[in-house]
Protein backbone atom coordinates (compact mmCIF):
# COMPACT_ATOMS: atom_id res chain seq x y z
CA UNK A 1 0.00 0.00 0.00
CA UNK A 2 1.57 3.74 -1.23
CA UNK A 3 1.18 6.53 1.26
CA UNK A 4 -1.58 9.07 0.09
CA UNK A 5 0.20 11.76 1.21
CA UNK A 6 3.97 10.99 1.24
CA UNK A 7 5.10 11.18 -2.20
CA UNK A 8 7.54 8.65 -3.42
CA UNK A 9 9.84 12.16 -3.92
CA UNK A 10 10.00 12.81 -0.81
CA UNK A 11 10.94 9.09 0.41
CA UNK A 12 13.65 9.38 -2.39
CA UNK A 13 14.86 12.62 -0.74
CA UNK A 14 15.12 11.01 2.30
CA UNK A 15 16.85 8.25 1.58
CA UNK A 16 19.50 10.90 -0.56
CA UNK A 17 19.59 13.00 3.13
CA UNK A 18 20.81 9.47 5.00
CA UNK A 19 23.15 8.98 2.71
CA UNK A 20 24.11 12.15 3.20
CA UNK A 21 24.67 11.51 6.50
CA UNK A 22 26.18 8.01 6.48
CA UNK A 23 29.04 9.61 3.66
CA UNK A 24 30.83 7.89 1.15
CA UNK A 25 31.36 3.97 1.18
CA UNK A 26 28.97 3.25 3.45
CA UNK A 27 26.06 0.94 3.01
CA UNK A 28 22.60 0.74 5.01
CA UNK A 29 20.35 -2.08 5.01
CA UNK A 30 17.21 -2.16 6.89
CA UNK A 31 14.59 -4.75 7.49
CA UNK A 32 10.71 -4.83 7.26
CA UNK A 33 8.97 -5.54 10.69
CA UNK A 34 7.93 -9.36 10.73
CA UNK A 35 4.48 -10.43 11.33
CA UNK A 36 3.65 -11.61 14.72
CA UNK A 37 1.31 -14.46 15.97
CA UNK A 38 -1.46 -13.51 18.24
CA UNK A 39 -2.06 -17.22 18.61
CA UNK A 40 -2.50 -20.27 16.44
CA UNK A 41 -2.88 -19.09 12.82
CA UNK A 42 -3.90 -15.64 13.66
CA UNK A 43 -1.60 -12.81 13.31
CA UNK A 44 -1.72 -9.43 14.91
CA UNK A 45 -2.41 -6.71 12.46
CA UNK A 46 0.89 -5.73 10.38
CA UNK A 47 2.33 -2.77 11.03
CA UNK A 48 5.73 -1.73 9.43
CA UNK A 49 8.53 -1.07 11.45
CA UNK A 50 8.78 3.37 11.72
CA UNK A 51 12.06 3.48 10.39
CA UNK A 52 11.75 1.38 7.18
CA UNK A 53 8.45 2.90 6.43
CA UNK A 54 9.85 6.44 7.02
CA UNK A 55 12.89 5.73 4.86
CA UNK A 56 10.57 3.55 1.67
CA UNK A 57 7.11 4.09 2.11
CA UNK A 58 6.76 0.05 2.41
CA UNK A 59 4.53 -1.29 4.02
CA UNK A 60 4.81 -5.60 3.30
CA UNK A 61 6.24 -7.53 5.19
CA UNK A 62 9.18 -9.75 4.34
CA UNK A 63 11.57 -6.89 2.75
CA UNK A 64 15.10 -5.47 3.29
CA UNK A 65 16.19 -2.30 2.14
CA UNK A 66 19.51 -2.15 0.89
CA UNK A 67 20.64 1.72 0.18
CA UNK A 68 24.42 2.44 -1.53
CA UNK A 69 26.42 5.57 -1.31
CA UNK A 70 28.60 5.18 -4.44
CA UNK A 71 31.09 7.14 -6.11
CA UNK A 72 29.25 7.21 -9.08
CA UNK A 73 25.67 7.99 -7.55
CA UNK A 74 23.22 6.61 -5.15
CA UNK A 75 21.49 3.91 -5.15
CA UNK A 76 18.37 2.20 -3.36
CA UNK A 77 17.85 -1.69 -3.89
CA UNK A 78 14.24 -3.50 -2.36
CA UNK A 79 14.46 -6.91 -1.84
CA UNK A 80 10.55 -7.68 -1.38
CA UNK A 81 8.50 -10.58 -2.03
CA UNK A 82 7.32 -10.99 -5.63
CA UNK A 83 3.91 -10.85 -7.31
CA UNK A 84 1.51 -14.27 -7.04
CA UNK A 85 -1.42 -14.22 -8.16
CA UNK A 86 -2.11 -17.32 -6.02
CA UNK A 87 -1.78 -15.81 -2.87
CA UNK A 88 -3.51 -12.73 -4.11
CA UNK A 89 -6.48 -15.06 -3.37
CA UNK A 90 -5.85 -15.63 0.00
CA UNK A 91 -4.13 -12.40 1.20
CA UNK A 92 -4.06 -9.75 -1.96
CA UNK A 93 -2.02 -8.69 -4.19
CA UNK A 94 1.78 -7.61 -3.37
CA UNK A 95 3.26 -4.75 -4.54
CA UNK A 96 5.95 -6.71 -6.16
CA UNK A 97 9.19 -5.95 -8.14
CA UNK A 98 7.30 -3.83 -10.45
CA UNK A 99 5.57 -2.00 -7.33
CA UNK A 100 8.79 -1.26 -6.15
CA UNK A 101 10.54 0.31 -8.95
CA UNK A 102 6.85 2.12 -10.31
CA UNK A 103 5.34 3.20 -7.23
CA UNK A 104 8.24 3.61 -4.52
CA UNK A 105 10.88 4.72 -6.28
CA UNK A 106 13.65 1.79 -6.21
CA UNK A 107 16.74 1.82 -8.36
CA UNK A 108 16.61 -1.99 -8.38
CA UNK A 109 14.36 -4.34 -7.26
CA UNK A 110 14.81 -7.98 -6.50
CA UNK A 111 13.26 -11.36 -4.93
CA UNK A 112 13.74 -11.68 -1.15
CA UNK A 113 14.78 -15.12 -1.70
CA UNK A 114 17.69 -13.59 -3.61
CA UNK A 115 19.09 -11.77 -0.04
CA UNK A 116 21.57 -14.36 0.69
CA UNK A 117 23.15 -14.54 -2.92
CA UNK A 118 23.29 -11.22 -3.58
CA UNK A 119 24.00 -9.27 -0.08
CA UNK A 120 27.40 -10.08 0.69
CA UNK A 121 28.92 -9.03 -2.57
CA UNK A 122 26.80 -5.27 -2.02
CA UNK A 123 28.52 -5.72 1.12
CA UNK A 124 32.23 -5.98 0.00
CA UNK A 125 32.07 -2.37 -1.92
CA UNK A 126 31.45 -0.88 1.39
CA UNK A 127 33.91 0.53 4.02
CA UNK A 128 31.03 1.18 6.77
CA UNK A 129 27.59 -1.18 7.26
CA UNK A 130 25.03 1.12 9.11
CA UNK A 131 22.14 -1.33 10.29
CA UNK A 132 19.86 -0.82 13.53
CA UNK A 133 22.57 -3.17 15.51
CA UNK A 134 21.24 -5.01 18.41
CA UNK A 135 17.24 -4.45 17.42
CA UNK A 136 16.51 -7.49 15.74
CA UNK A 137 18.92 -10.13 16.91
CA UNK A 138 18.25 -13.00 13.92
CA UNK A 139 19.18 -9.80 11.98
CA UNK A 140 22.11 -9.19 13.51
CA UNK A 141 23.12 -13.19 13.64
CA UNK A 142 22.68 -12.78 9.42
CA UNK A 143 24.95 -9.89 8.95
CA UNK A 144 27.45 -11.86 10.90
CA UNK A 145 26.58 -14.64 8.64
CA UNK A 146 27.72 -12.57 5.72
CA UNK A 147 30.71 -11.09 7.09
CA UNK A 148 32.20 -14.81 7.79
CA UNK A 149 31.16 -15.57 4.42
CA UNK A 150 33.06 -12.56 2.75
CA UNK A 151 36.19 -13.69 5.33
CA UNK A 152 35.94 -17.44 3.84
CA UNK A 153 35.94 -15.54 0.21
CA UNK A 154 39.81 -14.84 -1.28
CA UNK A 155 40.71 -11.69 -1.88
CA UNK A 156 37.31 -10.22 -0.68
CA UNK A 157 36.96 -6.33 1.29
CA UNK A 158 35.88 -6.79 4.51
CA UNK A 159 33.90 -3.50 5.38
CA UNK A 160 35.99 -1.86 8.33
CA UNK A 161 32.70 -0.88 10.63
CA UNK A 162 29.32 -2.28 11.84
CA UNK A 163 27.59 1.57 12.64
CA UNK A 164 24.47 1.79 14.16
CA UNK A 165 22.17 3.76 12.04
CA UNK A 166 19.48 4.94 15.04
CA UNK A 167 20.99 8.67 15.20
CA UNK A 168 21.37 10.16 11.94
CA UNK A 169 18.29 8.33 10.97
CA UNK A 170 15.70 9.40 13.98
CA UNK A 171 17.54 13.14 13.96
CA UNK A 172 16.16 13.09 10.37
CA UNK A 173 12.52 11.68 11.90
CA UNK A 174 12.64 14.24 14.21
CA UNK A 175 12.11 17.41 11.98
CA UNK A 176 9.06 17.12 10.11
CA UNK A 177 8.46 18.27 6.16
CA UNK A 178 4.85 19.64 5.10
CA UNK A 179 4.06 16.50 4.15
CA UNK A 180 4.00 15.32 7.32
CA UNK A 181 2.91 17.89 9.03
CA UNK A 182 -0.61 17.39 6.85
CA UNK A 183 -0.83 13.94 8.00
CA UNK A 184 -0.62 14.32 11.40
CA UNK A 185 -2.46 17.41 11.49
CA UNK A 186 -5.12 14.79 9.91
CA UNK A 187 -4.84 12.20 12.34
CA UNK A 188 -5.19 15.13 15.26
CA UNK A 189 -8.38 16.40 13.31
CA UNK A 190 -9.84 12.86 12.86
CA UNK A 191 -8.68 12.04 16.95
CA UNK A 192 -10.65 15.06 17.72
CA UNK A 193 -13.97 14.05 16.40
CA UNK A 194 -13.67 10.58 18.35
CA UNK A 195 -13.00 12.82 21.37
CA UNK A 196 -16.27 15.01 20.44
CA UNK A 197 -18.25 11.95 19.95
CA UNK A 198 -17.01 10.36 23.30
CA UNK A 199 -17.83 13.34 25.56
CA UNK A 200 -21.75 13.54 23.95
CA UNK A 201 -21.87 9.92 24.35
CA UNK A 202 -20.66 9.45 27.98
CA UNK A 203 -23.45 10.75 30.14
CA UNK A 204 -25.99 7.60 28.46
CA UNK A 205 -22.95 5.32 28.71
CA UNK A 206 -22.31 2.74 31.79
CA UNK A 207 -19.58 1.01 30.56
CA UNK A 208 -15.91 1.96 29.90
CA UNK A 209 -15.72 -0.08 26.72
CA UNK A 210 -19.24 1.48 24.95
CA UNK A 211 -16.91 4.37 25.08
CA UNK A 212 -14.09 2.68 23.13
CA UNK A 213 -16.41 1.41 21.19
CA UNK A 214 -17.44 5.33 19.85
CA UNK A 215 -13.49 6.52 19.53
CA UNK A 216 -12.98 2.81 17.60
CA UNK A 217 -15.86 4.03 15.29
CA UNK A 218 -14.59 6.97 14.33
CA UNK A 219 -10.94 5.74 13.34
CA UNK A 220 -12.09 3.34 11.51
CA UNK A 221 -14.83 5.21 9.65
CA UNK A 222 -11.77 7.72 8.45
CA UNK A 223 -9.22 4.91 8.16
CA UNK A 224 -6.95 5.71 10.80
CA UNK A 225 -6.60 2.59 13.48
CA UNK A 226 -5.68 3.48 16.25
CA UNK A 227 -1.93 4.48 17.23
CA UNK A 228 -2.19 2.82 20.43
CA UNK A 229 -4.18 1.03 23.17
CA UNK A 230 -6.51 3.92 23.82
CA UNK A 231 -7.09 4.48 27.80
CA UNK A 232 -10.56 5.03 28.91
CA UNK A 233 -10.66 5.31 32.59
CA UNK A 234 -13.53 6.21 35.00
CA UNK A 235 -13.47 7.13 38.70
CA UNK A 236 -10.17 5.30 40.20
CA UNK A 237 -9.22 4.04 36.82
CA UNK A 238 -8.20 7.49 35.69
CA UNK A 239 -5.30 7.28 38.06
CA UNK A 240 -3.79 4.41 36.36
CA UNK A 241 -1.10 6.21 33.92
CA UNK A 242 -1.16 3.09 31.50
CA UNK A 243 -5.09 1.85 32.25
CA UNK A 244 -6.19 -0.34 29.24
CA UNK A 245 -8.78 -2.47 30.47
CA UNK A 246 -11.67 -0.27 29.36
CA UNK A 247 -14.51 -2.41 30.81
CA UNK A 248 -15.94 -0.98 33.88
CA UNK A 249 -18.73 0.56 35.18
CA UNK A 250 -19.22 4.41 34.58
CA UNK A 251 -20.77 5.96 37.83
CA UNK A 252 -22.23 9.38 37.59
CA UNK A 253 -20.11 11.36 39.56
CA UNK A 254 -16.89 10.13 37.69
CA UNK A 255 -14.34 11.26 36.15
CA UNK A 256 -13.48 9.92 33.13
CA UNK A 257 -9.72 10.15 31.95
CA UNK A 258 -9.77 9.29 27.41
CA UNK A 259 -6.29 9.05 26.19
CA UNK A 260 -6.42 7.77 22.68
CA UNK A 261 -5.17 8.99 19.36
CA UNK A 262 -4.99 7.61 15.64
CA UNK A 263 -2.76 6.90 12.76
CA UNK A 264 -2.82 8.71 9.37
CA UNK A 265 -0.41 7.33 6.58
CA UNK A 266 1.38 5.84 9.37
CA UNK A 267 1.60 9.28 11.29
CA UNK A 268 0.32 9.22 15.17
CA UNK A 269 -1.66 11.96 16.95
CA UNK A 270 -2.03 11.45 20.58
CA UNK A 271 -4.81 13.07 22.82
CA UNK A 272 -6.11 13.18 26.48
CA UNK A 273 -9.27 14.93 27.72
CA UNK A 274 -10.81 14.05 31.01
CA UNK A 275 -14.46 15.08 31.97
CA UNK A 276 -17.54 14.50 33.97
CA UNK A 277 -19.35 11.27 33.37
CA UNK A 278 -22.60 13.36 33.87
CA UNK A 279 -21.68 16.28 32.46
CA UNK A 280 -21.14 18.81 35.46
CA UNK A 281 -17.33 18.67 37.56
CA UNK A 282 -17.77 18.78 41.63
CA UNK A 283 -16.01 21.72 43.49
CA UNK A 284 -13.38 19.14 44.02
CA UNK A 285 -13.09 18.41 40.03
CA UNK A 286 -13.56 21.69 38.89
CA UNK A 287 -10.51 23.10 40.99
CA UNK A 288 -7.86 19.95 40.25
CA UNK A 289 -8.98 20.20 36.63
CA UNK A 290 -8.74 24.21 36.12
CA UNK A 291 -5.28 23.86 37.64
CA UNK A 292 -4.01 21.17 35.37
CA UNK A 293 -5.47 23.24 32.38
CA UNK A 294 -3.22 26.73 33.65
CA UNK A 295 0.17 24.57 33.80
CA UNK A 296 -0.76 23.28 30.36
CA UNK A 297 -1.75 26.62 28.71
CA UNK A 298 1.05 27.88 30.38
CA UNK A 299 3.57 25.21 29.22
CA UNK A 300 2.03 25.22 25.45
CA UNK A 301 3.28 28.87 25.60
CA UNK A 302 7.01 27.89 26.11
CA UNK A 303 6.70 25.77 22.80
CA UNK A 304 8.96 28.25 20.49
CA UNK A 305 12.03 28.03 18.87
CA UNK A 306 14.96 29.05 21.06
CA UNK A 307 13.16 27.37 24.36
CA UNK A 308 14.99 24.41 25.74
CA UNK A 309 13.07 20.63 25.68
CA UNK A 310 12.39 21.08 29.39
CA UNK A 311 11.11 24.36 29.82
CA UNK A 312 7.65 23.58 29.42
CA UNK A 313 7.85 20.53 32.10
CA UNK A 314 9.48 23.03 34.53
CA UNK A 315 6.80 25.70 34.36
CA UNK A 316 3.93 23.02 35.05
CA UNK A 317 5.49 21.61 37.74
CA UNK A 318 5.58 25.19 39.38
CA UNK A 319 2.12 25.80 38.59
CA UNK A 320 1.14 22.57 39.98
CA UNK A 321 2.98 22.85 43.15
CA UNK A 322 1.49 26.29 43.75
CA UNK A 323 -2.04 25.47 43.37
CA UNK A 324 -1.81 22.32 45.23
CA UNK A 325 -0.30 24.29 48.30
CA UNK A 326 -2.89 26.54 47.57
CA UNK A 327 -5.46 23.77 47.62
CA UNK A 328 -3.62 22.37 50.76
CA UNK A 329 -2.95 19.40 49.41
CA UNK A 330 1.04 20.21 49.80
CA UNK A 331 2.46 22.14 52.40
CA UNK A 332 5.67 24.15 52.48
CA UNK A 333 7.61 26.43 50.57
CA UNK A 334 7.99 26.16 46.52
CA UNK A 335 11.94 25.62 46.16
CA UNK A 336 11.20 22.88 49.00
CA UNK A 337 8.90 21.29 47.66
CA UNK A 338 10.14 21.34 43.72
CA UNK A 339 13.69 20.42 45.25
CA UNK A 340 12.88 17.17 47.25
CA UNK A 341 9.70 16.45 44.30
CA UNK A 342 7.19 16.34 46.57
CA UNK A 343 4.52 17.16 43.81
CA UNK A 344 5.31 13.40 42.48
CA UNK A 345 3.51 12.01 45.20
CA UNK A 346 0.34 13.28 42.68
CA UNK A 347 2.32 14.34 39.06
CA UNK A 348 4.66 11.56 38.70
CA UNK A 349 6.02 11.82 34.53
CA UNK A 350 7.18 14.15 32.59
CA UNK A 351 4.68 16.48 30.58
CA UNK A 352 5.67 15.57 27.22
CA UNK A 353 7.42 13.88 24.59
CA UNK A 354 8.44 13.84 20.70
CA UNK A 355 4.95 13.05 18.04
CA UNK A 356 5.66 11.15 14.85
CA UNK A 357 5.73 7.73 13.30
CA UNK A 358 5.89 6.78 16.80
CA UNK A 359 3.46 8.03 19.47
CA UNK A 360 6.76 8.02 21.67
CA UNK A 361 8.64 9.40 18.88
CA UNK A 362 12.37 8.90 18.31
CA UNK A 363 14.84 11.62 19.04
CA UNK A 364 17.36 13.15 21.17
CA UNK A 365 16.01 14.98 24.09
CA UNK A 366 19.17 16.31 25.32
CA UNK A 367 22.34 17.42 23.55
CA UNK A 368 25.95 17.01 25.82
CA UNK A 369 24.35 16.60 28.44
CA UNK A 370 21.95 19.73 28.16
CA UNK A 371 18.05 19.78 27.58
CA UNK A 372 17.60 20.28 23.86
CA UNK A 373 16.34 23.64 22.32
CA UNK A 374 13.10 23.65 20.49
CA UNK A 375 13.77 24.08 16.35
CA UNK A 376 10.58 24.37 14.03
CA UNK A 377 9.35 21.00 12.53
CA UNK A 378 9.25 19.02 15.64
CA UNK A 379 6.26 18.40 16.85
CA UNK A 380 5.87 17.07 20.37
CA UNK A 381 3.03 16.27 23.44
CA UNK A 382 2.21 18.76 26.25
CA UNK A 383 0.16 16.52 28.72
CA UNK A 384 0.38 17.51 32.57
CA UNK A 385 -1.64 15.69 35.23
CA UNK A 386 -2.44 15.10 38.66
CA UNK A 387 -3.50 11.68 39.87
CA UNK A 388 -4.69 11.00 43.42
CA UNK A 389 -5.28 7.30 43.79
CA UNK A 390 -8.15 6.13 46.11
CA UNK A 391 -5.85 4.88 48.63
CA UNK A 392 -3.78 8.57 49.23
CA UNK A 393 -4.13 9.11 53.13
CA UNK A 394 -1.84 12.54 52.45
CA UNK A 395 -5.36 14.14 51.23
CA UNK A 396 -9.03 14.59 53.08
CA UNK A 397 -10.73 11.97 51.64
CA UNK A 398 -12.70 13.89 48.98
CA UNK A 399 -10.32 14.49 46.89
CA UNK A 400 -8.94 10.52 46.53
CA UNK A 401 -9.85 8.87 43.27
CA UNK A 402 -9.33 12.02 41.10
CA UNK A 403 -7.28 11.30 38.24
CA UNK A 404 -6.73 14.08 35.64
CA UNK A 405 -4.83 14.86 32.20
CA UNK A 406 -5.20 17.01 29.60
CA UNK A 407 -2.90 16.81 26.37
CA UNK A 408 -2.48 18.18 22.96
CA UNK A 409 -0.04 17.85 19.80
CA UNK A 410 2.00 20.97 19.39
CA UNK A 411 3.40 21.81 15.96
CA UNK A 412 6.71 24.03 16.61
CA UNK A 413 6.62 26.36 14.03
CA UNK A 414 9.28 29.65 12.75
CA UNK A 415 7.22 32.38 15.31
CA UNK A 416 5.83 30.10 17.76
CA UNK A 417 3.49 27.18 17.84
CA UNK A 418 0.68 25.33 16.24
CA UNK A 419 -1.90 23.01 18.51
CA UNK A 420 -2.84 20.04 15.82
CA UNK A 421 -5.31 18.83 18.62
CA UNK A 422 -7.11 22.40 19.10
CA UNK A 423 -10.32 20.94 17.96
CA UNK A 424 -10.82 19.40 21.33
CA UNK A 425 -12.78 21.23 23.91
CA UNK A 426 -10.85 21.44 27.14
CA UNK A 427 -11.98 24.52 29.23
CA UNK A 428 -14.63 23.71 32.04
CA UNK A 429 -17.30 25.63 30.15
CA UNK A 430 -16.73 24.53 27.03
CA UNK A 431 -16.97 20.34 28.15
CA UNK A 432 -20.00 20.91 30.04
CA UNK A 433 -21.64 22.43 27.41
CA UNK A 434 -20.69 20.09 25.06
CA UNK A 435 -22.18 17.39 27.47
CA UNK A 436 -24.91 19.24 28.19
CA UNK A 437 -26.25 20.06 24.62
Amino acid sequence: MKSSIIKPAEFSRRRENLLDMTGPGSIVLLQAATEKTRNSDVLYPYRQDSDFLYISGFSEPEAVLVLIAGENGNRSLLFCRPSDPDRAIWDGPRAGLEGALADFGMDEAYDIAELDKRLPELMEAAEKVYYKVGCEPEFDRQIMRWMHQLHGSKDAHLPQELVSLEHDLHELRLFKSKAEVKAMRSAAQIAAKAHIKVMQAAPSATNEAELQAELMLIFYRNQCPWSYQPIVGAGDNGCVLHYIDNNQPIKSGDLILVDAGCECDGYASDITRTFPANGRFNPEQKALYELVLKSQLAAIELVRPGNLWLDAHHKVVEILTIGLVELGLLQGELKELTDSEAYKEFYMHKTGHWLGLDVHDVGDYTIDGESRQLEPGMVLTIEPGLYITPDCELVEPRWRGIGIRIEDDVLVTRDGNEVLSQDVPKSVAEIEALMQA
